[in-house]
């Protein structure tokens, strides 16, 4: 009798437990890992999130990067983490689409270790020579490379990122051979681009912009389906030769599988608020970057599709982590 009447006892009390829970989380200060070094769109998109999902969480949440193994470190860091709420990453296309189908072996899963949380933004790839490429746009720049190849190169974020995946996709559209230069974050790479280490590179308009303006670095060509304001004159891959050509990097929010469902629902309410405040969406703007706030729901099915799209990407271009 009293072991039939402790499960229901049991049962309504752990019902209870989850609304309290989501209205106590969080207590303390919430980590949120950027798996790419200082300096890149993954961090432009970090910091301006969790800046405003700490008004709204009550805690502050606090950014940190750690960069290498292509966000692989980083996304060990966040699946072993404790379950609790207190440990997020930042989801980006490379770590969660790519990786699994780059790498031969990883330290995590992908799709058994992680709880996604909410889709934040989407940012355009565009393409960029150093100022000295004699390359006014996408064309000659392909000309370019057929007249010399292996001869120029091309720096990424590192193996598996999105300027590496990029830039492979429109190699292997275009039928040209440019050297791949990896780097341990978007911030090193550019450094090497300005400085004429490396003749090309594919990233985010976020850390480009600038670069272009002032005239270090030549936008060839952007990967959304329409020219950006942001550059006018610029055309993109697929009204340059290319039909149907499409890439742009996505970040997202994600938990360690197992993390409660109330903390992944007020997580993933607080992410939606933050995407909309004006602060987010104007700077968002500014770097033609369309900010989201989707449910987790959407989330994965989102990844899901991603998945399908970038892995036939790996096989067609025989990618593998170096």
């Amino acid at each position: 009798m009293l072991f039939r009447t402790a499960i229901p006892l049991a049962l309504a009390a752990a019902l209870a437990a989850a609304p309290a829970q989501a209205q106590t989380y969080p207590t303390k200060p919430v980590k949120l890992l950027v798996p790419f070094a200082p300096g890149g769109t993954s961090e432009v998109v970090a910091r301006l999130v969790a800046a405003e999902m700490s008004k709204g969480l009550g805690q502050q949440m606090i950014v940190e990067n750690k960069a290498g193994g292509a966000g692989n470190i980083a996304m060990q860091e966040a699946a072993r983490a404790e379950p609790d709420g207190y440990t997020l990453i930042l989801g980006h296309f490379g770590t969660l689409a790519v990786n699994p189908y780059l790498f031969a072996k990883l330290p995590y899963d992908v799709d058994k270790d992680f709880a996604p949380i909410s889709l934040l933004a989407k940012v355009p790839n565009i393409f960029v020579v150093n100022s000295n490429v004699p390359a006014k746009n996408l064309k000659e720049f392909v000309a370019l490379a057929k007249a010399q190849p292996g001869k120029l190169t091309y720096g990424s974020a590192g193996n598996g990122s999105a300027g590496h995946l990029a830039f492979e996709y429109l190699k292997l559209v275009a039928g040209i051979d440019v050297v791949h230069v990896p780097y341990k974050g978007t911030g090193p790479q550019i450094t090497d681009l300005i400085g004429g280490r490396t003749d090309a590179s594919s990233a985010g308009t976020p850390p480009l912009l600038p670069h272009i303006k002032s005239g270090k670095v030549r936008a060839i060509a952007v990967g959304t389906p329409q020219p950006l304001p942001s550059l006018p004159g610029v055309g993109t891959v697929a009204e340059q030769g290319y039909k149907g050509f499409e890439s742009t990097q996505w970040y997202g929010l994600m938990a360690p599988a197992k993390t409660p469902q109330p903390v992944i629902k007020r997580l993933a309410d607080e992410a939606a608020k933050a995407t909309k405040a004006p602060a987010v969406k104007e700077r968002f703007a500014a770097d033609d970057a369309v900010a989201f706030g989707s449910t987790p729901a959407e989330f994965a099915a989102f990844i899901k599709a991603e998945q399908a799209r970038w892995s036939e990407v790996v096989r067609k271009a025989k990618l593998k982590a170096d």
